[in-house]
């Protein structure tokens, strides 16, 4: 009998959770057939603490998640600042500051900097067309490294290329940008703000969710692959205007990927080599 294959599990974090906007986890299981991968969105959770959160991820599994977090900073900036290299020590080092000494620190290290070039990037920001990891506002990116990868390290999880952990719960980073804007091209789908939450955003969430389940996403081509979710949660992805519910879909497709990779006999999980200091977003560069 073959071995089941692992859940898969996108998260949506953010670095401020609460009730009003918890971290969202989407969890599904893959199934192979007739030259199709398909891939079943099974439930939603909510997690609106920290503890929460890494109570959740230390729990025996078997699972591939995405995490919508930078694991890792650009190596020019960690170097102008005298940080440790190694990942592991510039993580704690990292994770023993204050949010308000990041942001002094940051600040200074633009102040010194040209106008449009400001932020120091990571190799994987071109590909993937993410936001620097070192941005503390908008999207604060860098307070999502802060708070996200100490609860990765906490629970024990295994970061592949960065980290030894459980290798049978394996974080990946995730970016869900990578694949809205494979689909969406400009069109904005989500906003936080009310005022924002137009019936353009509710129409391209529609067209976004059709493509994962159609396959036509770039990404998902590659591999064949599908979404199939249930009426009660694609009504919930599609109503849910801030996105941070369709966001954990997102990642989950891209952890979808990253495990076909590790199937097919990738090491990294579909990562190329990069970095180790920076780490790498999965899925960046594959199409």
């Amino acid at each position: 009998m073959a071995a089941q294959r692992p859940e898969l599990w996108g998260c949506d974090f953010t670095s401020a959770p609460g009730r009003r906007k918890p971290i969202v986890l989407a969890v599904g299981r893959v199934h192979v057939g007739s030259g199709i991968r398909l891939v079943t969105l099974q439930r939603l959770e909510r997690l609106d603490t920290f503890d929460a959160f890494i109570r959740r991820l230390a729990e025996p599994g078997d699972w591939v998640g995405g995490f919508d977090l930078p694991f890792g900073l650009p190596r020019e900036l960690v170097q102008a600042l005298g940080w440790p290299t190694d990942w592991l020590a510039c993580m704690r080092h990292y994770a023993a500051l204050s949010r308000a000494e990041i942001r002094e620190r940051f600040a200074a290290f633009c102040r010194e900097r040209p106008a449009g070039q400001k932020f120091a990037h990571r190799a994987t920001d071109g590909p993937a067309g993410s936001s620097p990891s070192m941005k503390w506002v908008n999207p604060p990116v860098a307070l999502m490294l802060h708070a996200g990868v100490p609860c990765l390290l906490q629970a024990g999880v295994h970061l592949p290329g960065l980290h030894q952990g459980d290798r049978r719960r394996v974080a990946l980073e995730a970016y869900p940008g990578l694949l809205a804007r494979s689909v969406l091209g400009a069109r904005s789908y989500k906003s936080d703000e009310a005022a924002r939450q137009t019936p353009e955003r509710l129409m391209a969430r529609k067209d976004l969710l059709h493509a994962l389940e159609t396959g036509s996403a770039p990404l998902l081509q590659a591999m064949g692959t599908r979404l199939r979710v249930g009426q009660t949660l694609r009504e919930a992805l599609i109503g849910d205007a801030q996105g941070d519910a369709l966001d954990a879909v997102l990642c989950l497709m891209q952890a979808a990927w990253g495990q076909w990779q590790h199937e097919a006999g990738h090491p990294c999980h579909g990562l190329p080599p990069f970095d180790p200091l920076e780490g790498w977003i999965v899925g960046a560069g594959a199409v």
